[in-house]
């Protein structure tokens, strides 16, 4: 297994977050990442997703809704071309903070035979592309929320 983790605080509420990561139809508006997710978010039900990495083509998949708690997480789980080969299980988490921020955390746990061969490329363009989303979901909240300060945090 090799997973990538990312996380950002942003001076808007869960509510409002929650609010931008569910209104699909306005990610190609903002998000540089995922460029257009569409679907029904309940457990069990598949996604269609493109996402783009700095630098490369638009890749659509086919992921499966693990987890959709509300204000809390939506976790999916993606696999190229058979399950088991190359397998990702990607995930957002929101924190309530006592300052009335909230605490964004995105990442992925890759796992599957091919992983090995695709781990130093995950770990800088994948990371790079969680990071830039981060930044935009950020801005985007925060533009809305009233706050326009841009001070991320990084961990994994």
């Amino acid at each position: 297994m090799y997973q990538i983790e990312t996380e950002i605080e942003i001076a808007a509420s869960p509510e409002r977050i929650w609010s931008i990561l569910m209104d699909f139809s306005a990610y190609p508006e903002w998000n540089p990442f995922i460029r257009s997710l569409s679907g029904d978010v309940t457990p069990g039900q598949l996604l269609r997703a493109s996402i783009q990495l700095p630098g490369a083509k638009a890749m659509t998949f086919r992921p499966k809704v693990r987890v959709a708690e509300y204000l809390k997480e939506l976790r999916w789980l993606g696999h190229l071309l058979l399950p088991g080969l190359f397998d990702g299980e990607h995930y957002f988490q929101l924190a309530a903070l006592a300052n009335g921020h909230t605490r964004f955390v995105q990442g992925e746990k890759f796992s599957g035979i091919l992983v090995r061969l695709f781990a130093a490329r995950l770990g800088v363009s994948t990371k790079a592309g969680f990071v830039t989303m981060n930044a935009a979901l950020k801005a985007r909240a925060e533009r809305e929320a009233g706050d326009g300060s841009m001070h991320q945090e990084i961990f994994g």
